[in-house]
């Protein structure tokens, strides 16, 4: 491990260059996140409900196959 004086230099340059880099970024907006945020709940509640409607689906046709094969579920 190296002594303290050897990497507070470097570590000091490293948090300089993350500010500079932090004044470049474009931040976005309140109403911009907000949209986002919006897009991406009312997208999560659309594929929940495609996996929903799938999953039962799924679990209709196995139990179908079930009672055809003659292994009816218990």
């Amino acid at each position: 491990m190296k002594p303290i004086r050897e990497w507070w230099p470097t570590t000091r340059d490293f948090f300089r260059d993350v500010w500079v880099e932090m004044k470049k970024v474009s931040w976005p907006s309140r109403n911009e996140v907000i949209g986002t945020t919006v897009v991406v709940i009312v997208a999560c509640f659309i594929f929940g409900f495609y996996l929903f409607i799938v999953d039962q689906g799924l679990a209709w046709l196995i139990e179908r196959l079930f009672v055809a094969g003659g292994v009816a579920p218990a």
